[in-house]
Formats: structure tokens, sequence, C-alpha cells
């Protein structure tokens, strides 16, 4: 019997390198597609390269997207490529929208012209609620994105129910709150907090310095995350989930909890900077996925604790070993 294929867009970064990991353990055969020009970096997926197939290709090139396609032969596309660093998309905001808003529409339309039967899953963002009009926020409630990256996401998210409603198309759309792990880059707060308190704590730093610390996030683990992706292809029929824990945390108890696990006093070293600041701030995002966890029978397996526990180990591990 020959394995089911599945291709992966930004198989190079947090989600695509989870993702992948779950789908060879599910007996996928997995390609990952990455950019000839871009200068990848494959530190995520470097324990994979000998179970994985990586093909060129590029969310702006419409001809290099139908040539993939037919040359992998999928039954799965996981489009999880975007530029996904929220400050950047207002410092590079027409970047953003063509690879995060018009590469969905390439992608889907490839899909059309070559095979219809192919399953689509649409990485979209909790970001597409920005000012929220209802807490907690649900499939139904409406979009206030507030960054070009929000917006972006928001008609990749329409495009994609498009395609579904237009062509057919088994499409569906993962509207994921944010997700972390030890594979998150650098820039976000996550990991920025986890890794200043692994340098002060190996005696490598001696000061965090922050922006809004009372800004709340519906944070969950990026491993658990990959998993639903992966259930919303499996069902009889294509629809939208919103993929949350439904605990909101602040900055602040964020790096409360980092610091707490190596002994340390995090009022001695935070410094509020307004440099990271945003231009129009997303205040309090959380989810309610109801739907997921009746429909998919999905549940996150690892605590917000648990989570900042095994990053800050991680970042310890790591710098120890640098």
């Amino acid at each position: 019997m020959s394995k089911k294929v599945a291709l992966i867009t930004g198989i190079t970064g947090q989600d695509g390198s989870y993702l992948a990991e779950f789908l060879l353990e599910q007996g996928y055969k997995v390609f990952g597609m990455v950019r000839r020009s871009s200068e990848e970096k494959f530190e995520r997926i470097s324990h994979l390269m000998d179970k994985i197939e990586l093909v060129q290709g590029d969310l702006l090139d419409q001809f290099s997207l139908i040539s993939t396609l037919q040359e992998t032969k999928p039954a799965e596309v996981y489009n999880l490529a975007a530029q996904s660093f929220v400050p950047t998309s207002w410092k590079q905001p027409v970047l953003t929208s063509e690879f995060t808003a018009i590469g969905v529409t390439k992608l889907l339309e490839s899909i059309r012209l070559v095979d219809r039967n192919i399953r689509f899953y649409q990485a979209s963002s909790s970001e597409m609620y920005g000012k929220v009009r209802e807490t907690p926020q649900t499939e139904l409630t409406p979009f206030y994105p507030r960054s070009p990256y929000g917006v972006s996401k928001v008609y990749g998210h329409y495009i994609t129910v498009n395609y579904r409603e237009s062509y057919g198309l088994f499409a569906v759309s993962g509207i994921l709150f944010n997700h972390e792990s030890p594979r998150r880059g650098l820039e976000f707060v996550t990991r920025k907090v986890t890794d200043g308190v692994a340098r002060i704590k190996l005696g490598l730093g001696d000061e965090l310095r922050l922006g809004n610390l009372d800004a709340k996030r519906d944070w969950g683990f990026a491993g658990d995350y990959v998993r639903a992706m992966w259930l919303m292809l499996q069902q009889d029929k294509p629809d939208d989930y919103v993929i949350s824990t439904g605990e909101t945390h602040s900055v602040r108890h964020l790096v409360k909890v980092a610091f707490d696990h190596v002994d340390l006093d995090w009022e001695k070293f935070v410094k509020v900077d307004k440099a990271f600041l945003r231009p129009a701030e997303v205040d309090l995002l959380v989810g309610d996925a109801s739907k997921a966890r009746q429909e998919l029978g999905w549940e996150p397996s690892v605590s917000f604790e648990q989570m900042i526990q095994m990053m800050v180990d991680a970042d310890l591990k790591r710098l120890k070993n640098d």
C-alpha cells in the first residue's frame, strides 16, 4: 500500500517542523516546499532531513506551485508559509500581503487547476480578531485586524472559504491562537523571555527589556496545535475551527513563571521599554475551542506552565552547549 502524501509549505518554521514529525508518525510521505532564493534555516528540521523530501517552490510564483503539486502529487497540502512576525508586517506591509494573502490565492488556484481532490489546510490566526468584538472569540466572531499581518490573514481566510464554496474544494482554515515551543523564533515574546531568563541565570545577561506587560494572550503548545490541523483534514466535510486553550495569561505572568522556574525574582531584571510597544496594540485574545473539542475530539495536552518551563530548560541547554 502506498503512503499518503502531504506537502507542507513553511516546513522550516516552528509549526512546519512539528507537523512534519506528526505526519511521519502517522505513516505519511512528507514533502516540504522551500524557496530557491531564500537563505532558509533548516535547524528546526535538521533531525528530519533523512525522512522528508524538500522541493523548491515559491508562493509568489504560480508556475512553481503548479509544478510542485504535479511533481509531489499530495493528498493533503498544509499552507503554513507566511511572513508571520507581526512587528515586521508594519515595516514590510506589501511583502507581508503578497505572501500571507495573495500567496494563498495562488496556491488554491494551483490546486484547482492540478487536482481538486487535494485537501487544503490554511493557517489562519487569532490576530484576525485584533480589536476584539466579543470575548471569548469563536468561529463566528467578526474580524477587526490591527496589523498588516492580521489584515493579510483575513484575506487568506476568506479566499479559502471562497474556493471551498465556489469550487467544492476540501479547504479548511484553522484559526490558531498563539502557540509556542522551544522552536519558536527568538523575536517572539515567549521565546524572548525564556532565552532572556536562561541568559540571566547563566550569567550571560543582567536585564530583560519588554514592552506591554499587561497584554494578555491565549498561549498553547505548538505540538498540540499541529495535531488539530491534521484532524481538520480527516473530517467528512470541510469547515473552519478555532484552536486555543481558552485560558489567558499576561506577559507579566509569563515572565513570573519563567523566572520562578530558575529561582530568580523577575522584578530585579525586567525593564519596560517603549520601543517594544506596537503602533496598534491587541490587548486581549482568548479563544473558545468548543467546536474543535466536540467535532474533532481535540484537546490541548501541555499546560501553559509546563510549556514555559520546557522552553526555559531548552534555552538553558542550548546556551550551555554554545
